[in-house]
């Protein structure tokens, strides 16, 4: 099971509401904390990078949010991923648990995903 890819267009407004979301809601960064928003139930989103290696850090989370029904999508890239999620470093997952300000532009971005799954 793999996340689903998004297109470019995507990408840019997916950093965007994870950045407004660090701001003014809730996020969860790296696998472990992602995990546990998952098991929780908290999750809204779940971005993955697609450059992570080894895959399997992160092999597990498509089956869990498919479990949870929480939507896991992937970006192409770490640093980018780090960066919106207000890191100097690069990571390889983030949860979005409250969007705050971008609520109205993280549902949008929802139902675009689930045209695309």
């Amino acid at each position: 099971m793999k996340p689903v890819e998004l297109p470019e267009e995507l990408n840019e407004k997916i950093f965007e509401i994870i950045e407004i979301s660090r701001q003014s809601g809730k996020i969860k960064k790296g696998t472990n904390e992602v995990t546990k928003a998952i098991e929780k139930g908290i999750a809204k989103i779940v971005i993955t990078a697609s450059d992570v290696t080894p895959p399997e850090v992160i092999m597990h989370l498509p089956l869990l949010g498919k479990e949870k029904n929480i939507p896991v999508v992937a970006v192409k890239s770490r640093q980018e991923l780090g960066a919106s999620a207000g890191l100097t470093v690069p990571t390889s997952s983030v949860a979005i648990t409250e969007a705050g300000n971008a609520a109205k532009q993280l549902d949008e971005i929802l139902k675009r995903i689930k045209q695309l799954e």
